[in-house]
């Protein structure tokens, strides 16, 4: 009987143990949930790093942009221009008063540099031009060279004139012949005459000697 009774005490003491490790077993159990979230916070370590890691690619920009290349200068007339433009920038509006001003300004420098041109084509005309007091009804006279004495009482003048082309800009120099009256027969062919306008005479002289300036050498 007492070998039978062992097993029995055996196995009650078995299930005892059981049901003590049970509890045990179930607690590491409950506690893992606990632990879980300390095992996920490991990987958001790396996450606090990340703004170190993108430190050096935000600074990779800046160093490329340092060694840019120049532009190139503009070559045709039009991107000169657009770059003449951009450097004057936006300019404000010209008031009608301001613009009434510029007008004034330019029509008096166009009145000076006229005035300064005409004083010119008069020092280039040479022999030809005519004096500063010959206006309405005045006789014209003109300056010229002797190139032939051979009629009686008559000579032939020649008047050359140099004039700057109105367009061009370039001198055109000319000459032309007249017949003068030569009471005396003074002048002689080469000499620097001046002539003054008079009556007809003949079919040709319309000119009269006033006196010679320079004789021929």
């Amino acid at each position: 009987m007492a070998d039978q009774e062992n097993p029995e005490t055996t196995d009650a003491a078995e299930e005892a143990a059981a049901e003590e490790a049970a509890p045990e077993a179930a607690a590491p159990e409950a506690a893992a949930p606990e632990e879980a979230p300390a095992e996920e916070a490991a990987p958001e370590e790396p996450v606090a790093e990340e703004p170190a890691a993108e430190e050096p690619a935000a600074a990779e920009p800046a160093a490329s942009a340092a060694p840019a290349t120049p532009q190139a200068p503009p070559t045709s007339p039009k991107e000169r221009k657009v770059a003449a433009r951009s450097r004057r920038g936006t300019r404000r509006p010209a008031t009608p008063e301001e613009r009434d001003e510029l007008r004034r300004q330019k029509a008096a420098a166009r009145t000076r540099r006229r005035a300064s041109e005409k004083a010119k084509r008069g020092e280039t005309r040479g022999e030809g031009t005519p004096p500063a007091d010959h206006g309405p009804g005045a006789p014209k006279v003109r300056l010229g060279k002797v190139v032939s004495s051979k009629a009686d009482k008559t000579i032939t003048v020649r008047i050359d004139v140099a004039r700057r082309h109105r367009r061009y800009q370039k001198i055109v120099r000319s000459s032309t012949t007249l017949h003068a009256h030569d009471e005396r027969n003074d002048a002689n062919e080469g000499d620097l005459v001046r002539v003054v306008e008079a009556r007809p005479m003949s079919r040709t002289k319309r000119w009269r000697l006033v006196e010679i300036l320079e004789r021929a050498k």
